[in-house]
């Protein structure tokens, strides 16, 4: 019960008393054409207040008759002053009964949100013609708020001519139980109430703070809690809470604590509040020093307090303290409250505890979407992808609905799977629901066909929204990323460019990586200024981006200006300097910045490694490249992968130890696939050890290769080798195998745009004098002497492709 019922329920029992009060005179009343002669010295009235007996007085030096009316105008005077329109509602005894008796029902009818019933007593109120009494009216304004339908709400009360504090009261609070959509309404009324001099109470403060925590207006909050302090509302508990939890809500968690100490008394919302307040921004170690200081204070917990503490805790380095207050919970008999055991099942599927969170999953008695949520997120957080979607179907045959949460656990786990069909399943079933609206789930639907590799099928989810937020736009253009549609990326950021739309610091990160991919550094250039007008700096991950653009471009100078702007460095910046030096042919400047980032005290990952090796091998700098292989498992317990084995085979393959680098392919210990033997097959025909280069390569038809490349290859050695029969075994291997040569591709920017051509494309509107301007440059070569290295090759045996293929 909120604080405009108490105070009708207050004025109810009050009216009642007056009705009481009167039925003591009714023996001398009958009704008014009786004329009874009476004194009011004669009356028997048993009245205590000062309001009757200065009544009594005045009727006492009244000469002449006593009638009804000229009691109700005596009354009245006194009564006007302190109690307002109060008196006319019981002027006479049956219509003060009838008032008591409709302010009941009414308080019933909203204590049960019973709307139909209410009308009914509304229409019977008309009927009477008794709506002019403030209590009834005052009473239809808290039902009609409480039962959702504000708008009559509103009706109702903008009919009131001599509104109290408790109409305003009413509707306030009741615009501030609807959400964000009704609070805002909230601001309105109050700043109306204030400007028609009424006095606001802690009531009135209770619904705008509720109000300024929905809408997270901390402004308005703030000149809300100065205008109650300045009238001295602000003892009241009910809004020291409410205030504390427009702090907590906004993040202001300083000033919610200075409010939480300065309150004179705390109830367990207040406790709940301020430690959910740190749990929302995870500071698991002060909440649970509020729960201490609750404790210590022999403070009764309840489950809001316990599902607040709880989910604070849920890190995997305050798991073991997680457990001690499921042990509470146990003991205080609160795990059959629904939000204690959702809170504990979160917890710990968070802290990786999944054996633990499916127990108490299995114990809850109320399980609810929120449970069925949390377990099935956990199961798709942790990449149990599978159980998470066994469990989803699991809900569905206990016929429990999902939440908006749930689909969108299950959309992540679908995700995760890379299962495209079972990720359809579930957009059927959300469209079924009638969950297609929401920019939620439809942001974890185009995420899911994004990762599963099905751009058109996410593209068509994201035009589906007629006004897709700032989330969706970032998933739609990282989608085009990921799936390497870095062309359709840029046109999808320009289109959000030219609607007005700000982006964010993961949509710039996403579209400088299309610009890098596409080494489009003009267009990297226009989004690094989009960067600066927008008043982003160079904090991750917008700086290691930019950074990786201009070192993939080739621009290191205004790569390396970004670096040493950087307020702070990662090991992705770091990655991406030594990354873009080491690829630029600058290996020695990459070995050096290595050693610098050591010495700042930044710890190298596998990906270091891999760009370290990278550089050696460009260099040919084998010994070093061994130091640098056996540095990172024993200093930094890397484990090697495959990257490091393939950069070690390519040092030794461009340095010319083609058997160094054979036995160290049979000696790795991990499962590399044919990676290693391609990049020796490669080397062996650069130094045309043919011999060895047929091991390698019959290495690769044995494990299944399917790169035609390899093929071609192996073709052209056995060619070299004289060996016809193994030409021809091998193009009928790869004609069984179903291997078809990819054409090329390659790109150029120019002009703002970026221009993509393939092997024989004729799509590309300037392709005549792109030709005419090929064949100018192929009879300059041939006039200068320059033939093609096709001495390994038969040009009988190959077509044209696979010619030009073998001399590449």
């Amino acid at each position: 019960m909120d604080g405009a019922e108490l105070e009708l329920e207050r004025r109810s029992k009050f009216l009642n008393s007056l009705i009481q009060k009167k039925k003591a005179i009714q023996q001398h009343e009958q009704n008014e054409r009786l004329n009874v002669k009476v004194r009011a010295s004669d009356m028997p009235l048993p009245l205590q207040d000062k309001a009757f007996r200065c009544a009594r007085d005045q009727l006492d030096s009244m000469p002449g008759k006593l009638d009804s009316k000229r009691l109700a105008l005596a009354l009245k005077k006194e009564f006007d002053s302190t109690y307002g329109p109060a008196w006319h509602c019981i002027v006479g005894t049956s219509f003060g009964s009838y008032v008591t008796h409709s302010l009941g029902d009414l308080l019933q009818c909203t204590k049960e949100k019973n709307l139909s019933r209410g009308r009914a007593v509304h229409a019977r109120i008309i009927r009477t013609g008794s709506s002019s009494c403030i209590y009834l009216s005052n009473s239809l304004i808290n039902l009609y708020a409480k039962c959702g339908d504000l708008s009559k709400a509103r009706r109702v009360f903008e009919n009131i001519q001599d509104k109290d504090v408790v109409s305003w009261n009413c509707l306030i609070n009741g615009y501030s139980q609807q959400g964000p959509k009704g609070s805002s309404f909230v601001m309105e009324l109050f700043q109306r109430m204030r400007a028609d001099n009424f006095l606001p109470n802690a009531h009135t403060f209770a619904g705008v703070f509720t109000a300024a925590s929905a809408l997270l207006d901390v402004f308005s909050g703030q000149q809300a809690h100065a205008l109650a302090i300045k009238i001295n509302s602000f003892n009241d508990v009910f809004v020291g809470s409410s205030l504390l939890n427009v702090y907590c809500k906004s993040a202001l968690l300083e000033d919610g604590r200075k409010v939480f100490d300065e309150m004179p008394e705390r109830n367990s919302v207040s406790w709940a509040t301020m430690i959910s307040g740190y749990a929302m921004q995870r500071s698991a170690v002060e909440a649970f020093d509020i729960f201490e200081l609750m404790r210590k204070e022999e403070e009764k917990e309840n489950e809001y307090v316990l599902s607040g503490v709880i989910s604070a805790l849920a890190d995997p380095k305050f798991v073991n303290t997680g457990r001690q207050i499921h042990c509470l919970t146990i003991k205080d008999g609160l795990l059959v409250f629904a939000s204690v055991g959702n809170a504990l099942v979160t917890m710990y599927a968070k802290c990786g505890s999944l054996d633990d969170a499916l127990k108490t999953f299995e114990l809850s008695g109320n399980k609810n979407s929120i449970t069925w949520s949390a377990m099935i997120t956990g199961y798709a957080q942790s990449g149990d992808s599978l159980k998470a979607l066994r469990l989803f179907s699991s809900m569905h045959f206990a016929g429990i609905l999902p939440s908006e949460y749930t689909l969108v656990g299950v959309l992540n786990a679908c995700s995760d799977m890379g299962s495209v069909e079972e990720g359809m399943q579930v957009h059927s079933y959300l469209l079924k629901l009638g969950y297609e609206s929401q920019v939620y789930i439809m942001t974890a639907l185009v995420d899911m066909y994004a990762k599963c590799g099905s751009t058109l099928s996410a593209r068509k989810g994201f035009d589906y929204l007629q006004e897709p937020d700032m989330v969706l736009w970032t998933s739609m253009i990282g989608g085009y990323v990921q799936n390497g549609e870095n062309e359709n990326a840029m046109i999808l950021f320009g289109r959000m460019r030219i609607e007005g739309i700000k982006p964010n610091e993961l949509t710039l990160a996403s579209i400088l990586k299309a610009s890098s991919c596409l080494a489009a550094l003009e267009q990297g250039k226009q989004i690094h200024s989009c960067i600066i007008k927008h008043g982003f700096g160079l904090e991750i991950p917008v700086g290691s981006a930019l950074l990786t653009m201009y070192a993939k471009c080739g621009n290191l100078e205004d790569g390396n200006l970004v670096f040493r702007r950087m307020p702070w460095r990662d090991v992705v910046s770091w990655n991406s300097m030594i990354s873009g030096l080491a690829q630029n042919g600058r290996g020695t400047e990459a070995l050096q910045l290595f050693e610098e980032m050591l010495s700042e005290g930044t710890e190298p990952d596998y990906i270091t490694f891999v760009n370290i090796l990278s550089a050696c091998s460009h260099m040919g700098l084998v010994d070093r490249g061994w130091a640098y292989f056996n540095m990172m498992s024993d200093k930094f317990g890397i484990v090697p992968r495959v990257e490091h084995y393939a950069c070690m085979v390519d040092l030794l393959g461009r340095a010319g130890k083609l058997e160094e680098a054979k036995e160290f392919i049979e000696s790795a210990t991990i499962d590399h696939g044919m990676c290693l033997w391609r990049i020796l097959l490669s080397s062996c025909r650069n130094f045309r050890n043919y011999e060895l280069g047929a091991y390698a390569g019959e290495k690769l038809m044995e494990l299944g290769s399917q790169e035609s490349s390899a093929y071609v290859l192996l073709s052209s050695i056995y060619i070299a080798l004289g060996r016809p029969e193994d030409v021809e075994r091998v193009r009928r291997m790869m004609r069984l195998r179903g291997v078809n040569k990819e054409p090329g591709c390659s790109w150029i920017e120019l002009k703002g745009g970026v221009h993509v051509f393939v092997v024989g494309d004729q799509m590309h509107p300037e392709i005549k004098l792109i030709r005419e301007g090929l064949n100018m440059l192929s009879k300059q070569m041939k006039d200068e002497g320059y033939q093609p290295s096709s001495d390994s090759v038969s040009a009988t045996s190959f077509s044209d492709v696979e010619l030009i293929a073998a001399c590449m």
